[in-house]
């Protein structure tokens, strides 16, 4: 294939967290590594987070100054451009005419999460690309008619979508929604780490508040946490951890999960950006994760790109089931619950065999998330 002129688009700058790093800059990295001459854009319309004030700003020094140096780690250090929104709009990093000349002559816009809040903007560039990182509710609220979402949405030539196992319990939106998953660039996890004897996983207790559709409720992960609040007591001396914020729409019950048996930590503390998120990760002995209640539900095949993280470490994955039992090979490396009596088990079976589960997570990651098989099929569907 010959290279192509690639955006990414993305959230890396929005929200400077270790794990939305990992989400967007694998793209850029893999297909990097394809070949192909990518660049990173980012213009979500919207103030950025700024995790010392705990809230968004209307300056964008802290912004700027971290896409810089995460770009330079990388490499990416002329390959990136930042629209700081308001109160006076401007744009960082390539320069105007650069970055005009790019978008002039590209050949292909991939838009991660539906993040670029303008994609009428790039419509001159031949393909562009809608991946949906949030299946269920991407669908529904296609749905439930929300109009501007949909016109971003239809902007789009293809449209892929984490959720594999689409349509599942979900709505027809007119969209055809090709299966795509998270590509895990493996050289980024891959090397010898001492771990600790704990599971963990990192986690929001909600994102927003749960969404309803023909008489059915898409929640978010308090509402399937709530079910498993007890697995300490069953399974001990087996210690989970997790690091958890301080919910959105819902408080975190920390002092009740600490009062049940769970290690609770600060996210913001042991994983605040993308290298002690990957050390967090490495130094784990494997995951256990609920899933938002809304995956569940729909049963819509969704996988973590976190848990596709622990994998390609070599960490044995314990997360519940939202339908991609069907598509990936589950028990010996990956392993799925729907109920507390499942969930037992495999955390039991994982301690008792650990050698074969991580060997396993490390092969099962290699042979569905690699970021050059992922991105290969993706680029050739489009």
């Amino acid at each position: 294939m010959a290279p192509l002129r690639i955006i990414v688009t993305g959230l890396i700058g929005q929200y400077p967290l270790g794990g939305v790093a990992w989400d967007y800059i694998q793209y850029v990295l893999g297909l990097r590594q394809l070949g192909h001459d990518v660049y990173y854009f980012e213009q979500t319309g919207q103030s950025p987070y700024v995790p010392q004030l705990g809230g968004l700003s209307d300056e964008s020094e802290f912004t700027v100054n971290y896409l810089f140096r995460l770009m330079a780690q990388f490499g990416l250090k002329d390959r990136w451009a930042y629209h700081f929104p308001y109160p006076t709009p401007k744009w960082f990093g390539l320069s105007d005419r650069a970055r005009k000349e790019i978008v002039a002559t590209a050949d292909l816009l991939i838009n991660v999460s539906g993040t670029l809040a303008y994609p009428g903007e790039y419509r001159d560039i031949p393909k562009l690309v809608f991946i949906d990182s949030d299946p269920g509710f991407t669908q529904v609220k296609l749905a439930r008619g929300q109009f501007d979402f949909r016109t971003l949405v239809d902007l789009h030539d293809v449209h892929f979508s984490f959720g594999e196992t689409l349509p599942g319990n979900l709505p027809e939106t007119g969209h055809d929604w090709l299966p795509t998953r998270q590509p895990i660039v493996l050289s980024e996890w891959s090397g010898e780490h001492d771990f600790r004897d704990v599971f963990t996983t990192v986690m929001n207790w909600t994102s927003y508040k749960p969404i309803s559709f023909d008489g059915a409720s898409y929640g978010q992960k308090d509402v399937e946490f709530e079910k498993f609040i007890e697995l300490l007591q069953a399974v001990d001396p087996i210690a989970l951890e997790i690091a958890v914020n301080e919910g959105k729409t819902r408080r975190t019950p920390k002092d009740l999960l600490k009062h049940r048996g769970w290690q609770v930590v600060d996210p913001a503390e042991v994983c605040p950006d993308l290298d002690s998120y990957r050390s967090y990760i490495k130094s784990s002995k494997a995951e256990w994760s609920v899933a938002k209640n809304g995956y569940v539900v729909s049963q819509c095949g969704w996988f973590s790109c976190r848990s596709a993280c622990y994998l390609a470490a070599g960490r044995p994955v314990v997360v519940q089931d939202t339908g991609f039992s069907n598509i990936f090979p589950v028990g010996i490396g990956l392993l799925t619950f729907s109920n507390n009596e499942q969930a037992i088990a495999a955390l039991r079976n994982v301690v008792a065999n650990y050698e074969k589960h991580a060997a396993a997570a490390l092969e099962i990651a290699h042979d569905f998330f690699d970021s050059e098989k992922v991105l290969k099929s993706l680029i050739e569907r489009c």
